[in-house]
Parts: C-alpha cells; sequence; structure tokens
C-alpha cells in the first residue's frame, strides 16, 4: 500500500495569514503546508482518506487524487472536517455513495453538522452521498484491516489509524499504555509534532521525539506541524529515522 500525505500543517497551515516570519516568508516548498490529511492506496488501488480538512479539494487536484472509496476521521476539529462537502466530487465521479467511518461521537457530529450529505444514492448528484458508520474496534474496510488507536488530544478522546506496518497518530497529547501496546512492529509511524513549545492538547517536539523512541518504528515522520518547525532546522536536529514530512510525500508500506 501507499500513504500520500495531502497536507502536514496545523489548523492555521503554513505559511499563516498575515504572518512574516522565517518559515513563512520560505521559498522551500517543503515548508509550505496544508491542513493535515492522508490518502492511502491499497493494494487493488482502492483510496481510503484520513480525515477532510477544508484544503481538500485543493489537495486533491495537487495530488490527481480522482476516487475516495471511504474516509476514517480522527475527530471532527474544523481542520478535519470540513472539506466533508467536496466528497461530492468523488461521488459524482463514482456515481456511488463513501462510507464514513469514526467513533460513534464524531459520527452523531457529522450527522447533526452536514446531514444534507448522509443520503442514499437516488436520481442526481448534486450533493453528496455519504453513510456514517460508527466503530469501536478492529473492522475492514475494502478488503483492508483497520485498528483504531485511541489517544488522547487534551481533553477529547480521538483516534489514530494503524493500517498494515503503518500507523497515523495526529492531534495527541497522551498516548495511553494500551494503545502504545497496539503500535508494536511499525515499518511507518506518522506523528503528531507541533511546534517547540508546550501545549496542552498537541505534543511537542521533546515530547515527538520521545514517543517516537518509545515506539521504535523504522522510521517516524512528524506531522501536524505550525509555523514555528522550519523543514531544514528541525530536520537537522532530529535523531536518526526520525523525519520531517511534508505535503505531497508517499511512502510505501
Amino acid at each position: 500500500m501507499q500513504l500520500t500525505m495531502l497536507g502536514v500543517g496545523s489548523s492555521a497551515g503554513t505559511p499563516v495569514v498575515g504572518c512574516h516570519c522565517t518559515t513563512c516568508l520560505s521559498d522551500n516548498p517543503r515548508n509550505k503546508r496544508l491542513r493535515c490529511s492522508a490518502a492511502i492506496t491499497t493494494d487493488n488501488g482502492a483510496v481510503i482518506l484520513i480525515d477532510t480538512g477544508p484544503d481538500l479539494r485543493t489537495q486533491a487536484l495537487r495530488a490527481s487524487l480522482n476516487c475516495v472509496d471511504a474516509v476514517l476521521y480522527t475527530h471532527t476539529h474544523a481542520d478535519h472536517l470540513h472539506g466533508i462537502d467536496d466528497l461530492r466530487a468523488f461521488c459524482q465521479i463514482q456515481k456511488k455513495q463513501i462510507p464514513l467511518y469514526g467513533k460513534s461521537d464524531a459520527m452523531q457530529h457529522i450527522q447533526s453538522k452536514f446531514g444534507y450529505a448522509i443520503r442514499e444514492p437516488g436520481e442526481f448528484w448534486d450533493l453528496p452521498v455519504l453513510s456514517l458508520n460508527p466503530i469501536k474496534g478492529p473492522f475492514e474496510v475494502l478488503g483492508v484491516k483497520v485498528t483504531p488507536i485511541p489517544v488522547r488530544h487534551g481533553y477529547s478522546d480521538i483516534l489514530g489509524y494503524r493500517i498494515g506496518n503503518m500507523a497515523y497518530l495526529t492531534d495527541v497529547s497522551d498516548i495511553p499504555k494500551a494503545s502504545l501496546d497496539l503500535l508494536d512492529g511499525l515499518e511507518v509511524l506518522m506523528l503528531d509534532c507541533l511546534r517547540h513549545q508546550p501545549h496542552y492538547t498537541h505534543i511537542n517536539v521533546e515530547q515527538s521525539i520521545a514517543y517516537a523512541s518509545l515506539i521504535k518504528a523504522r522510521n517516524t515522520y512528524f506531522i501536524h506541524m505550525t509555523h514555528d518547525l522550519e523543514y531544514e532546522k528541525l530536520s537537522e536536529e532530529l535523531p536518526k529515522n526520525m523525519h520531517v514530512s511534508y505535503d505531497g510525500l508517499k511512502l510505501n508500506f
């Protein structure tokens, strides 16, 4: 399977509107970060999205993404959800309903905020045609086993996901011991890394490195970064087998 990082930025993206810091003014394309999202292409060519942030249309055009077969939601904050309406383009192309997966409270939130999109296929495809699928444990989608990884995000309980030897953990402030046990033997770990300073809803660089050292994936890639983190500078600071992710990164696993 292949993972494509559609975006590795935090909720504000990089550059940040109105900011003139070194990272925001950088010419390095790896400092240009859309909101955090990923696409997984399975062995049979199906595409599973992780989250639908507000940059989804731009990300899909940039990545030449022409189909979406399912979406996994980590949580429902705006920077991970509010591109959901752009799924209608894929419904129109494919002429099929797209299933959404996530915690029951996430599915309830989507129903309450975007209820117009939760519908069965009909004669017209002018709206998204989506279905809600609450999950409680490991499940299968498109022939692929998906293991939810419960994590803390400040005061919220949200999900990361493990698929095969890859795990995707965004918006993390704490990883419980039971969840760490689900992360053994990873080839690839995508891990939250907000900034250098501490934050109450995200791990910072020091904590991300500590978790990566504990999990011991063959390679860890840091995601969901603010403009406080400049690509080249952070790359020089990281231990072996830890990397700064960037928009458009593709990894096989």
